[in-house]
């Protein structure tokens, strides 16, 4: 007698129909076998429920049993697939009925004693299934996760043998409520940063505009507490957003009990991760840190200490928005909309150059270390601020009168200018500045004669590129919307051309040959840079 039950596959963050069919042959040497194209755990599958059935009191059938999970050119991973096929398994003993698991779908991992496990991905599992029609049997401490999908059925036994007995009829499962939306409370507040007025500006323009942000200066100067602050700027997510973040945090089995929040994912990992941890990839093509900093930011702290390799292949990303985790079988997507922030010393012995205890190696000291950031992906940054040491006068002085709140509705107060002009504009427009391109950023922009002589002339003199050209467009109409102005003045893309450390009509400061070398600074009067003469 054969049984079917509906399983999922992942590619990414979607999930695809898998089904799994069991069937007892008579004849034959007694034996457990499972195909289709199915790695290591779930081969490992027919002991864990060989000892669940154990633990109802029941013991496999005499003869060979076939577990067949198809498509068989889809490659099945993961250990959720215990579940389903025990269910199946149980259908082709005559324990449960096959019309009673007709409409769903299953996943989960058998615990030796019957219980049913926590696994990774129930939220997509969940929402595919609710598409196709079906309904979802999940572990219990996936059910508040799973609850999430709107109006998918979902089932969530604690045990094989409750699930058993629900559709026999002797138990009724009560359907699971979502699990928390949590609020962020532990926001830092930017009060804590004494003096570096030129940073915070810096900090809150890229928050307005969804921009990629380098801090370069000297051990101790606040680098890291700067960017530390920057989720505090910004809005919570919208409904959609949620949903995309939790998607791919669900894939990485990072939702707790079904808990969703609203605050914009901050992920900060160690300058020792691989290519693999960064952009996705592994085995099983699991997402990396750009993925899971979907809709927020990705902090690199001491940028040039991670692998060039590993940084070069966060470029596409940051351009295209998405990572693919191409595999010989398969192409895996995962969502990649995240705000770069990175932070580094100006050379090895993190004192630079210029000034007081100066490294003794300069220039070469920074040349070699500077290095190691390929330009392509220095083009890809917006902001490139200088952040000199702190003063003994900076640090005796009283807490700054702004904090984060105050930046904060400046940061919203833009984004919503932003938001308005997209919504008039209709589908397709973006709704944040770091995203418009082509004619929609041309139209956004409305760039006074004044503003686009200046910009030309940057490009000419100091060899802008076409992608810097663009970023430097983007960032001005950041920088206007903080101001509330309907358009792009020249003192706007002055100040844009700054951060990008590509000014004309400068004397450069002295400063290594390095990659960062051909971005002079500008003074800075009462926290906002001095306009370029004409």
């Amino acid at each position: 007698m054969a049984a079917r039950v509906t399983s999922l596959a992942f590619e990414g963050v979607e999930a695809r129909r898998v089904d799994v069919e069991v069937q007892r042959i008579a004849a034959g040497q007694s034996a457990f076998v499972v195909v289709g194209l199915a790695d290591k755990a779930v081969g490992e599958a027919r002991e864990r429920v060989r000892a669940a059935f154990a633990g109802l009191g029941l013991a496999l059938p005499v003869g060979r049993v076939v577990a067949n999970l198809s498509p068989a050119d889809l490659p099945k991973e993961g250990n959720h697939f215990d579940l389903p096929i025990a269910l199946a398994l149980l259908c082709a003993m005559g324990v449960i009925t096959q019309d009673a698991l007709e409409g769903w779908a299953a996943v989960g991992e058998l615990k030796l004693d019957g219980e049913i496990a926590s696994v990774a991905g129930v939220l997509p599992a969940a929402m595919a299934a609710g598409a196709m029609g079906l309904g979802l049997i999940c572990p219990e401490a996936c059910g508040p996760e799973a609850a999430w999908a709107g109006q998918t059925r979902i089932l969530a036994p604690r045990s094989l043998i409750a699930i058993v007995n629900h559709f026999r009829g002797s138990q009724t499962l009560i359907p699971p409520a979502p699990g928390q939306m949590l609020e962020r409370t532990d926001v830092l507040d930017l009060r804590d940063v004494k003096g570096q007025e030129n940073a915070k500006r810096a900090l809150e323009i890229a928050a307005a505009g969804g921009h990629n942000l380098l801090y370069v200066g000297p051990p101790g100067s606040g680098k890291s507490m700067l960017a530390q602050r920057l989720p505090g700027l910004l809005p919570p997510m919208t409904s959609e957003e949620v949903l995309e973040t939790s998607l791919v945090h669900s894939i990485a089995g990072l939702l707790a009990r079904g808990a969703l929040t609203r605050a914009r994912p901050f992920r900060a990992p160690h300058h020792s991760a691989s290519m693999a941890a960064l952009t996705g990839g592994g085995a099983r093509a699991k997402p990396g840190e750009v993925s899971l900093a979907h809709n927020g930011v990705l902090f690199l702290d001491e940028l040039p200490e991670f692998a060039p390799q590993a940084l070069d292949a966060l470029r596409q990303p940051l351009e295209t928005g998405e990572v693919v985790v191409a595999r010989a079988n398969a192409h895996v997507r995962y969502p990649a909309q995240t705000q770069l922030v990175a932070a580094m010393n100006p050379c090895r012995c993190g004192l630079g150059g210029d000034g007081r205890g100066a490294c003794g190696k300069a220039p070469r000291c920074q040349q070699t270390y500077q290095g190691r950031l390929s330009g392509p992906l220095l083009d890809r940054i917006d902001l490139a601020v200088d952040v000199p040491a702190v003063t003994p006068a900076d640090l005796s002085l009283p807490a700054p009168m702004e904090g984060t709140a105050e930046a904060a509705r400046r940061v919203a107060a833009a984004r919503e200018q932003a938001a308005e002009r997209a919504r008039r504009a209709g589908p397709g427009a973006a709704h944040l500045n770091a995203r418009a391109q082509g004619a929609w950023l041309e139209t956004i922009a409305r760039l006074d004669e004044a503003g686009a002589s200046l910009l030309k002339r940057a490009a000419e003199v100091h060899g802008l590129t076409a992608r810097g050209w663009t970023r430097t467009l983007r960032l001005a109409r950041t920088i206007a919307d903080l101001e509330g102005a309907e358009g792009v003045r020249r003192v706007h893309v002055a100040e844009a051309l700054v951060y990008r450390r590509a000014a004309p009509a400068q004397a450069p400061m002295p400063r290594a040959a390095g990659p960062l070398s051909r971005f002079p600074l500008r003074p800075v009067l009462r926290g906002r840079p001095e306009a370029p003469g004409p």
